[in-house]
């Protein structure tokens, strides 16, 4: 849903060369370093949604169709994914600062580039760049977090500061992209850059110096061939999804394109397995509950915004409803998040996280069931926005307990990397659904002169698809409560 942020190891306090204060109490550096930090991190929580509501209005100015609108929605998608585990040794080699910082600038000249976009190429181009640099000052922010506030009450106040800034962005996004497309969907995508233009000036002088690591000192090495075979596997197996309902299976760019995903994939897990620090180290897949919490997690994110990608062309294609309009209708499955992202830890601990897990897994498939039988003329109170309060429940129970499930199943003094996997799993959900839902939905298009009813029936088989993963994700939380044999050596 949004991008979220890697758990660093604990530092020790003022690692940074910061003033922490051990009373709890924030200096005004502190305040202002937050601030920036938080800041940077709303932006990168709205790129998630921002594209969502101006969707239609690209394609009409681009003369794009839904499989090539999807790009702009997974663009941002795949780099976030396929940048997130190797940041992390970026920024070990590198030090945060420098790649923070970096990340910032670059961040701030592609939203830029991305409004004065004239083609899909280089909108798309962009899109992937922001989700990069998202992946390195996401979980780069955190990390500078604990090494500036000292641990205890200051550092968990700071914490859940950030959070909630990452929270709330998503819904913000929905709101800001509805009101600038009003005046031109470029807007929706310029914004950004002048706000990280303030926040890159801020952090010239508040990010401290943190120096990187090399070999010699213990550095890990950057794994460059994984880095790049995830990053290239990605958008091939996209552009192969895509390609299906234009030019069928049997096509060569199809085959060419699986084929390459596949070859990809292959190297991807031959290097792994004979590399000293992986990225993705065996130890940490090997955990049950790791890996269904990673799958839950990409199964709850992807369906879901398959979802906005099928309603917001159903409310702005065949309601007729503005940009601005649509937004707010789709803040009923965002907002509860952010407002109850301050309290998401209480109640994994009051609950559990498999309880919470087990019960809020049972809203999406029963949501998407709802909006299966909508028809025309179709009421927002009625057919769509049961939908939305059910997948807003969903998020609220569900999303922090899957990644505290994820973390509890690290193996110990790992919980960044655990949690680098889980997040790039819910990465690729957002990747790979918007893609599938698009596919089908340009699959299955009516012809020019088509009612409104069959417009809408032509979206059943995406929603069907977009049902099954929701099924599908509750049958892999519901093996939570499976008995398992006892087994000293068995992983959580």
């Amino acid at each position: 849903m949004r991008p979220t942020t890697t758990t660093p190891v604990a530092e020790q306090p003022g690692a940074d060369g910061t003033d922490g204060t051990a009373a709890g109490r924030w200096s005004p550096r502190q305040w202002a370093l937050l601030t920036v930090l938080a800041g940077n991190m709303l932006i990168d929580a709205l790129e998630v949604s921002v594209s969502v509501v101006a969707l239609p209005s690209v394609g009409k100015d681009l003369g794009a169709d839904p499989v090539t609108l999807q790009w702009v929605m997974t663009g941002f998608a795949t780099g976030f994914a396929a940048a997130l585990l190797f940041g992390t040794r970026l920024v070990d080699r590198l030090g945060r600062r420098r790649v923070y910082l970096a990340a910032v600038s670059v961040f701030a000249a592609a939203s830029l580039a991305g409004a004065l976009a004239d083609t899909m190429g280089l909108l798309v181009a962009t899109r992937i760049v922001k989700g990069v640099c998202a992946a390195l000052t996401a979980p780069t922010g955190l990390a500078i977090i604990t090494g500036t506030f000292p641990e205890g009450p200051a550092r968990n106040r700071a914490v859940s500061v950030y959070s909630l800034f990452g929270a709330s962005g998503f819904s913000l996004g929905l709101v800001l992209s509805g009101l600038l497309t009003e005046a031109s969907w470029r807007w929706t995508f310029a914004f950004p850059a002048p706000v990280a233009a303030v926040l890159l000036l801020a952090g010239l002088r508040l990010v401290p110096e943190q120096r990187g690591r090399t070999r010699a000192d213990g550095g890990r090495p950057y794994e460059l061939p994984t880095a790049l075979g995830l990053a290239a596997a990605l958008p091939a197996l996209v552009y192969g999804i895509v390609n299906v309902p234009r030019h069928g299976w049997a096509a060569p760019g199809t085959l060419t394109a699986f084929g390459l995903a596949a070859a990809l994939t292959a190297l991807v897990v031959a290097r792994e397995r004979r590399a000293e620090h992986p990225l993705l180290p065996p130890r940490v897949l090997a955990r049950p509950a790791l890996r269904r919490s990673a799958f839950g997690a990409a199964a709850l994110n992807g369906s879901y915004l398959g979802l906005l990608f099928v309603v917001t062309f159903h409310l702005q294609t065949i309601l007729g409803w503005s940009p601005a309009r649509t937004g707010l209708a789709l803040l009923p499955a965002a907002l509860p998040l952010a407002l109850s992202a301050a309290y998401s830890g209480r109640l994994v601990q009051r609950f559990g996280a498999a309880r919470l897990i087990g019960v809020g897994y049972l809203a999406p498939p029963l949501g998407y069931a709802l909006y299966l039988r909508t028809s025309v003329p179709t009421h927002y109170a009625t057919d769509v926005l049961p939908t939305l309060l059910l997948l807003g429940a969903a998020f609220v129970l569900c999303f922090a307990a899957l990644h505290l499930q994820a973390l509890a199943a690290a193996p110990e003094a790992e919980p960044g990397v655990a949690s680098g996997v889980y997040q790039t799993a819910v990465q690729f959900g957002a990747v790979l659904m918007p893609a599938l839902v698009a596919a089908l939905m340009t699959a299955h298009r009516p012809g020019p002169g088509a009612s409104a009813a069959d417009t809408l029936a032509a979206y059943h088989p995406a929603l069907l698809l977009i049902t099954t993963v929701g099924l599908t994700g509750l049958a892999v939380s519901a093996t939570a409560f499976l008995p398992r044999r006892a087994s000293r050596s068995s992983a959580p």
